[in-house]
């Protein structure tokens, strides 16, 4: 038995791929998801320890964490919840802020939270997720960059707190053809439009976050903590001629 790395948010979008390819590299993993029918399913296919997690049941995210660590401790938490909510600030409710707040920030928080205990015992590293919005002010995001700017300022409060024993980072991509991304790509005409939006003329893949994610889990990366890394085909820090 060694440690496993925990995935909350596994089902679909980034969170599979990323399980996908840690699985392949042969790490023992601990998946969750809200459906426990698709997350079982996803686990036995990957050989992997699964559970239902509802993240904004804020109490059942320390149980699950607990079940993840069977003693050896636990080697890395990606935190692969997310939304997407945009709407101009005039139609935006209180509950558009608080619910996006727990599902993307205190949720994040409280998992790490859960388990910083197994992740100091195995020395291992944490992944959160923000966006490219955070950094480059788009219309239209006040909910969204609101919660993800809090998982920035709390990946490099804790990168500070949890040294040397835990890492923590935080990666913030571009539009992503996920399921939360599903009404923005709908159309040909918009895939296009977003995916010309950035320098390598395309929008992102899982895969292409999950393998930042997987390295930032790993050991190639162990001299990396508290920073916030844009995988975002260059939106967030290139315009080309035609921008």
């Amino acid at each position: 038995m060694s440690a496993p790395i925990i995935i909350l948010g596994a089902h679909g979008g980034i969170g599979e791929a990323l399980a996908r390819r840690l699985a392949d590299q042969g790490h023992e993993l601990f998946l969750t998801a809200r459906d426990e029918a698709s997350i079982s399913d996803l686990g036995e296919e990957l050989g992997a320890k699964t559970a239902s997690l509802d993240v904004m049941d804020t109490d059942a995210i320390a149980e699950v964490i607990s079940n993840a660590d069977e003693g050896d401790g636990i080697a890395g938490l990606a935190y692969c919840v997310g939304s997407i909510v945009l709407k101009p600030l005039k139609s935006a409710s209180a509950d558009d802020f608080v619910d996006t707040f727990r599902l993307n920030t205190l949720g994040a928080a409280l998992s790490v939270k859960a388990a910083s205990k197994g992740l100091k015992q195995a020395g291992g590293s944490v992944v959160l997720f923000s966006t490219v919005a955070v950094g480059q002010g788009f219309g239209n995001h006040s909910v969204i960059s609101t919660a993800k700017g809090g998982v920035e300022g709390l990946t490099r409060a804790l990168a500070a707190e949890l040294a040397p024993d835990i890492r923590v980072n935080a990666i913030a991509p571009s539009i992503t053809d996920t399921g939360i991304a599903e009404k923005l790509l709908s159309s040909e005409q918009m895939a296009k439009g977003l995916g010309d939006m950035h320098p390598v003329g395309r929008y992102g893949k899982p895969e292409d976050i999950a393998s930042m994610a997987a390295t930032l889990l790993g050991g190639d990366s162990n001299w990396v903590t508290g920073q916030v890394i844009g995988v975002d085909g260059g939106r967030g820090a290139l315009r080309t001629a035609n921008q």
